[in-house]
């Protein structure tokens, strides 16, 4: 099982969280560990410690300070938002399979279920989260151009078809999107994403795969009661803190922040 993340040295501590609780719930013989960096994290000899006190392989991947020197960049668009966009070209030849994840994620139950999903010719396995639905969605197709694409997914938990991406996805096609359309976009990654293949997605349960931690009293409201606290936490694999109210800040106000902190305790007596 190969799983995939893209962080900095500021963003270890959250990272952590997230692997441990993967480890925790998920059932796997092998587990390896691929973090796209620009340069070598400072923090890569504890990260390594920490993989090993789980059992886990870690592969720095290593970016490269000067690969993206004639990208379009800026503030708004940080080079970082072409990673995981074309990481099939840094990931080793013989993968044919990765689960990217965001490092804001908690892992509730086994990732089996999505990672053993027959992708076919779909580049990605991904969801689509319900308040971005409808409406919204018409006008992501509109605003991107991509009227094919059955919805505007999340890219924060992306199962990723490497022998089709790398016969599909290319860098050039990438940057030539962005140096085009780079007022048009919102979420810059994400955006790009959909707009060029939006129509090679398969979708996955949000509630299951993608929860987004802020929209739980619409999933409640939406399903009359049926996806509650005891439903996540028997169902939901991808607990996503989307937004600015982060759980691991002291002042954390939203709803399933206890549990976040509940997996960060657990953490720490690694």
């Amino acid at each position: 099982m190969n799983l995939l993340f893209s962080i900095d040295d500021t963003y270890v501590d959250q990272w952590k969280v997230t692997l441990f609780s993967i480890v925790h719930n998920s059932n796997f013989q092998e587990l390896s560990v691929y973090i796209l960096q620009k340069e070598a994290l400072t923090r890569n000899a504890e990260i390594l410690d920490f993989c090993k006190r789980l059992g886990v392989t870690y592969y720095p991947v290593i970016i490269g300070k000067d690969e993206f020197q004639d990208a379009l960049t800026s503030k708004r668009y940080p080079e970082t938002i072409y990673y995981r966009l074309i990481a099939h070209e840094y990931l080793p030849q013989n993968l044919d399979k990765v689960l990217y994840i965001d490092a804001d994620i908690l892992c509730l139950n086994d990732i089996s279920t999505i990672y053993e999903m027959k992708l076919d010719d779909f580049l990605y396995a991904a969801a689509s989260h319900i308040a971005d639905s409808n409406i919204r969605d018409l006008i992501n197709k509109a605003r991107l151009g991509n009227f094919e694409a059955t919805s505007y997914v999340n890219s924060g938990v992306l199962l990723m078809n490497l022998e089709q991406i790398r016969k599909t996805v290319k860098r050039e096609d990438i940057m030539d999107y962005i140096a085009t359309n780079g007022p048009l976009l919102f979420l810059p990654d994400q955006d790009v994403l959909n707009a060029l293949y939006g129509h090679q997605i398969l979708l996955v349960a949000d509630e299951i795969y993608n929860f987004d931690a802020r929209y739980h009293a619409y999933y409640y409201a939406k399903t009359a009661g049926l996806i509650d606290a005891d439903w996540i936490v028997q169902n939901t694999v991808f607990l996503h803190y989307c937004g600015k109210d982060k759980p691991w800040k002291k002042n954390a106000r939203g709803k399933f922040s206890f549990i976040y902190k509940h997996y960060q305790r657990l953490t720490h007596k690694v």
